[in-house]
């Protein structure tokens, strides 16, 4: 098996996200079908407690463990990074055990007491038993992250995307139509997750029996002295330095997902006077959780892949104090972000209208996916930053950062949402995201000399707000105008034009006001390094005519 390189690596996770994501969102839209009650918003809570508790168990683990691996091999300690691979598996299946325990016991006061949702209890307690499965699935891609063979993780998330969609909607429709109800249909859907999990455990092992297979026959010889000496190291010396490494990473981890279970949670108690009473506050929640939050998942894709590949790579070049290398990398990283994630985010928030209705039974509710994923602009950069500081060495700065940001958080969603309902809690999402990217730029900057754009900024922020301006108009237009046709077909060609019309002006204009140069495109990957050598020259060659 052959290494993959920071920008194959990235690409493949982020295929695998996409593909993960959209499927993701497919599973919604026959769910805002199947569900149309309270069964979307017990599905809605029951997946972000899951996704919460699966981050403690799992969040920073796979990241400790890559960069822990990523080292050891880069100075040829191969056998003590099996022997870290081994700790963290055991510790994958104890923790699975406890927390599928605990979730399944704790589930009818959850759903009662906290979230004010009775009836989510029987979805949150189906999806469970996943916890049994995931944490020795983020073990195992942990250690093939820190090889820098992402293949297996990829491939072990799109099955598991796969699986759980299938069995999920399946399951729901069949709970449904034989009159069980929307608690049990939700409960149908969640189970999804589990066989999804199955899945993907089966890939993992594929992969991992083909990668045993490739070093065998690299080292055919065993060395048996490096075997003893290497299994004499305790697991407690080897789970000190995970946690050490994983505790900053799994508070950081858990920074989206704790902010989405408190929107969820305690959403109701903060807004049902201002929506004049509990059915109405429910209502709205319903279209946070379920759609907005779900939509907003779209644009941090690539940038949860670079934040994965990253670590391992910077990790092994501060490791060998390559110091060159590692400010190349983060300089190439923050540019990729920049150039990919905040387009993608305002291309959607500028559609909203249109890909909300496409996507769910309607468009209600599209203010608010507009708001979030805006948003997540600032999301992208806190979490590649975090990664940055991770594979420099520096866990405690983000994890610090990370507890004022969740306590900006909570405070200023006291204070707005109140005031202005859901929107009150967009702003204070994105409060905590801009103050946690601002600390944590500047924590970088004392440890690495990069640049991302230095004196282009303002020509690419002119870029972006003529690109999302036009592609928002043409969005109204198009809707305007195909306003006899089917609402579906409205929707799809309004967002496709938008799309369209963003994506072609933003590539023209980072061009023509020389955001991107000639040293920027060719280290872009493949497909894009041809695309913006070609319009560089194209450009160029039509000023020097004139």
């Amino acid at each position: 098996m052959k290494k993959d390189s920071l920008i194959k690596g990235t690409l493949i996770l982020a295929a695998a996200a996409l593909i993960a994501r959209f499927l993701g969102i497919f599973q919604r839209v026959p769910l805002d079908h199947i569900l149309k009650g309270d069964g979307g918003t017990y599905f809605a809570v029951a997946n972000n407690v899951y996704l919460t508790l699966l981050v403690v168990a799992t969040g920073g683990l796979p990241s400790a463990i890559s960069k822990m691996v990523a080292e050891r091999y880069s100075l040829g300690r191969e056998h003590e990074a099996k022997r870290v691979y081994q700790a963290a598996l055991l510790f994958g299946i104890v923790t699975g055990v406890i927390l599928t325990i605990a979730l399944y016991a704790a589930a009818p006061y959850y759903a009662v007491h906290i979230a004010k949702t009775p009836g989510a209890e029987v979805a949150i307690r189906a999806v469970a038993p996943t916890l049994l499965i995931f944490p020795i699935i983020a073990m195992m891609r942990g250690y093939f992250q820190g090889r820098q063979f992402m293949m297996a993780g990829g491939m072990s998330q799109i099955m598991e995307q796969i699986l759980r969609v299938i069995v999920g909607v399946a399951l729901a429709y069949y709970v449904v139509s034989i009159d069980w109800g929307e608690k049990w249909g939700a409960a149908a859907a969640s189970f999804g997750n589990v066989i999804g999990g199955v899945g993907a455990l089966l890939v993992m092992v594929y992969y991992a029996g083909k990668l045993r297979r490739g070093d065998l026959a690299e080292r055919p010889v065993v060395d048996i002295e490096a075997v003893k000496a290497t299994s004499k190291i305790p697991f407690r010396s080897i789970y000190r330095e995970i946690f050490t490494i994983s505790i900053p990473i799994v508070i950081t981890a858990m920074t989206v997902q704790i902010i989405y279970t408190f929107d969820s949670s305690l959403f109701i108690r903060l807004t049902e006077d201002y929506y004049g009473g509990y059915h109405e506050a429910k209502a709205v929640l319903r279209e946070l959780s379920f759609k907005a939050q779900t939509i907003a998942g779209i644009p941090p894709i690539l940038a949860i892949a670079l934040s994965t590949s990253i670590i391992p790579v910077i990790s092994s070049a501060y490791s060998l104090r390559n110091m060159r290398e590692v400010e190349r990398q983060t300089s190439l990283i923050m540019r990729i972000v920049l150039f990919t994630g905040v387009p993608a985010a305002l291309c959607i928030a500028a559609a909203s209208y249109s890909v909300t209705g496409l996507i769910f039974a309607d468009a209600s509710g599209y203010g608010v996916v507009a708001a979030l994923t805006a948003g997540t602009i600032f999301q992208i950069t806190m979490m590649t930053s975090n990664s940055i500081l991770f594979g420099l060495g520096k866990q405690r700065i983000p994890m610090m950062n990370t507890f004022v940001g969740i306590g900006l958080k909570i405070i200023c969603s006291y204070a707005l949402a109140p005031v202005y309902g859901v929107y009150g809690v967009v702003m204070a999402t994105s409060v905590c995201f801009v103050i946690m990217t601002w600390m944590n730029m500047e924590a970088i900057r004392k440890e690495v000399k990069f640049t991302v754009l230095g004196s282009r900024w303002p020509s690419y922020i002119v870029t972006i707000v003529v690109s999302v301006a036009a592609g928002w108009g043409a969005e109204v237009g198009v809707r305007h105008l195909t306003d006899s046709w089917p609402d579906k077909l409205t929707y799809f060609v309004s967002a496709a034009v938008a799309g369209g019309v963003i994506g072609v002006l933003y590539l023209v204009l980072l061009v023509l006001l020389r955001v991107v140069t000639m040293e920027d495109a060719r280290s872009f990957p493949g497909p894009l390094r041809k695309l913006f050598i070609l319009l560089l020259k194209l450009f160029n060659r039509s000023e020097t005519q004139k």
